[in-house]
């Protein structure tokens, strides 16, 4: 009988896990975090507990050189703040960080015709029910992968967000429609021994494990090819199709803020550049202009 012998985790990346935990980052967060401040170790061949100042410094010029993108730059700046900060307590490494700002790309956002036809093309109710959530409730996709079945919360129409950006708590919306489509998944998932009322709302492969992000992304990218949708499209499009359809139903863009749980205006108000209905509900001084002329024309 093969004895599995655990992986030893240093004192420095286990003082980075505990750090990011007690703040409850997500999965994905933490991740991401082990990656970037990896790379920097990487770059060092030495703990990253040592660096100088001027490594710091060296390490963001060498990632420019080799042509690492502006938001992966600022992924790796985020990462390297909060483990020089928070794990090392070296605020004067942190200070030597610089993000580096860019032009934000509009997000690619789907018809609401569009949007029937991705969830109509799923091959199953529980990858239907899946982005469902993430269009119907705003959800980014390892808010949807978190989800646990006791975190909907039907007396009051909430989804209770309890592993959001930053491990920020909040209660997303819970449309009727979209509660009718969980009922149906829960008695599915039963008939099929993997739905548990403690359990993942959304289970992997196997029932003690959640539907990861990757996965999630290649249910849209599947679904999408089968709804002969020609965009690029993933989770998060059917958070931008979320606001931005509510900005074009005329919802105020701080209710917007607060249903995404985003943390500043202008990253909700981002939006009001790609509501094309909202756009063409707008009258063009020139089509003003023009009607005054008209009227002010006499008659030939």
């Amino acid at each position: 009988m093969t004895t599995l012998i655990p992986i030893a985790v240093s004192p420095l990346r286990q003082r980075l896990i505990d750090e990011m935990q007690m703040r409850r980052f997500g999965r994905e967060t933490q991740r991401n975090y082990i990656r970037d401040v990896g790379r920097f170790a990487t770059f060092l061949r030495r703990p990253p507990d040592t660096a100088t100042a001027e490594e710091v410094r060296r390490f963001q010029v060498e990632q420019r050189d080799l042509g690492v993108p502006v938001p992966t730059m600022n992924s790796m700046v985020s990462a390297l703040r909060f483990f020089f900060t928070q794990a090392l307590d070296r605020p004067d490494l942190a200070r030597r960080l610089v993000r580096t700002g860019h032009a934000r790309k509009l997000p690619v956002v789907l018809s609401q015709d569009e949007v029937a036809r991705l969830l109509a093309a799923t091959t199953c109710l529980k990858h239907q029910a899946a982005l469902s959530v993430a269009y119907g409730s705003g959800l980014r996709a390892s808010e949807v992968t978190a989800l646990k079945v006791r975190d909907i919360d039907s007396e009051r129409m909430l989804l209770r967000v309890e592993r959001g950006k930053g491990g920020q708590y909040r209660n997303a919306m819970l449309p009727a429609g979209l509660l009718t489509l969980l009922r149906a998944w829960w008695k599915a998932g039963r008939q099929l021994g993997v739905m548990h009322p403690d359990g993942w709302l959304f289970p992997g492969q196997h029932y003690l494990k959640p539907l990861s992000a990757r996965q999630l992304h290649r249910v849209v990218v599947e679904a999408g090819r089968a709804a002969g949708l020609d965009k690029r499209i993933g989770p998060h499009t059917l958070r931008h199709c979320f606001a931005t359809h509510l900005l074009e139903d005329g919802v105020d863009v701080r209710v917007i803020q607060a249903l995404l749980g985003h943390a500043r205006l202008d990253t909700t108000a981002f939006y009001t550049k790609v509501a094309t209905r909202t756009m063409r509900a707008v009258t063009s001084p020139l089509e003003r202009l023009t009607a005054s002329a008209l009227e002010e024309s006499p008659p030939g």
